[in-house]
C-alpha cells in the first residue's frame, strides 16, 4: 500500500549498482530504456550530494582467474561479461563517482558479497539504503536482499533500475516488493524528496507476499507501486 514516509538524511545512504557502459554499448547486455535509468540515477545522485548522503557506486568487473566455478567464458578465455580488460566496464560518466564517494569493485551479484559494505554502513549510522541500478532481477535483487540481512531498510527506486526487457524489470521489482519487509518502493521523484528529508510517497508491503500477479496484470501492478 502507498503511504507517506520521512527519512532523516543522516540515517540514509545511496547505492548505485553496476551503471556501466556495457549496458548501453554491448549488444549482448543492453538494458531496456537505459537512458531513462541513467537520467533518474543522475537525479538521485544530485539529491544525495546536496543532502551529503554517503554514496556508493558498484562496478561488476571479473578476473577470470579468480572467478567462481562455472563462470561463463568466451572461446578465447575471457569472461563472457564484465571482463576486467573490457573498457565497457567503466561506470557511465553521468553517474561517475566524485569526491569522497566510494567505488566498490565486485565480481559477484551482491554489493555486500565481500562483507565490507554492511558493517561500514552500520558504523556510519545508516538505517535506510536507497538502491538503484541494473539488472533488477540479478545484482539489484541480490544487493537488496543482502542489505536486508545486514539490518538495513531499503528504498528500491523502481524507475532508476532496469533489466534486459521491461517485463524482466517489472517482475523483478514485484518479486522484491513482495518481501521488502521494513522497506519501500518509490519512484525517483519521491525518492529524491525522501533523500532531501522531505515527506515522500512510497509503497510498503502490508503483509507477507501480497502481490499475486500474472503475466496479464504485472504491468498494472508494477504501475501501482
Amino acid at each position: 500500500m502507498r503511504k507517506s514516509l520521512t527519512i532523516l538524511p543522516g540515517k540514509a545512504a545511496l547505492l548505485l549498482v553496476d551503471l556501466q557502459e556495457e549496458h548501453r554499448h554491448d549488444r549482448r547486455f543492453l538494458v531496456d530504456n537505459f537512458s531513462a535509468v541513467i537520467a533518474n540515477a543522475v537525479l538521485l545522485l544530485e539529491a544525495a550530494r546536496k543532502a551529503a548522503l554517503p554514496t556508493y557506486h558498484c562496478a561488476y568487473i571479473v578476473d577470470v582467474a579468480a572467478a567462481r566455478p562455472f563462470h561463463p567464458v568466451t572461446p578465447d578465455g575471457l569472461s563472457a561479461f564484465s571482463d576486467r580488460n573490457d573498457p565497457l566496464t567503466a561506470i557511465c560518466p553521468e553517474v561517475a563517482p566524485a569526491g569522497a564517494e566510494c567505488t566498490l569493485i565486485k565480481a559477484e551479484a551482491s554489493a555486500f558479497g565481500d562483507g565490507v559494505l554492511g558493517p561500514e554502513l552500520k558504523a556510519r549510522g545508516v538505517e535506510w539504503l536507497f538502491v538503484a541500478g541494473v539488472w533488477t532481477e540479478a545484482c539489484v535483487d541480490a544487493s537488496v536482499k543482502d542489505a536486508q540481512k545486514a539490518g538495513l531498510r531499503v528504498v528500491l527506486v523502481k524507475d532508476a533500475c532496469g533489466s534486459g526487457t521491461a517485463a524482466m524489470h517489472r517482475i523483478g521489482v514485484l518479486n522484491l516488493a513482495n518481501r521488502l519487509y521494513g522497506g519501500a518502493v518509490a519512484d525517483t521523484a519521491n525518492a529524491c524528496r525522501l533523500i532531501e528529508g522531505q515527506a515522500g510517497e512510497a509503497w510498503v508491503t502490508p503483509g507477507a507476499v501480497p502481490l499475486r500477479y500474472s503475466l496479464a496484470n504485472a504491468t498494472e501492478m508494477y504501475d501501482g507501486l
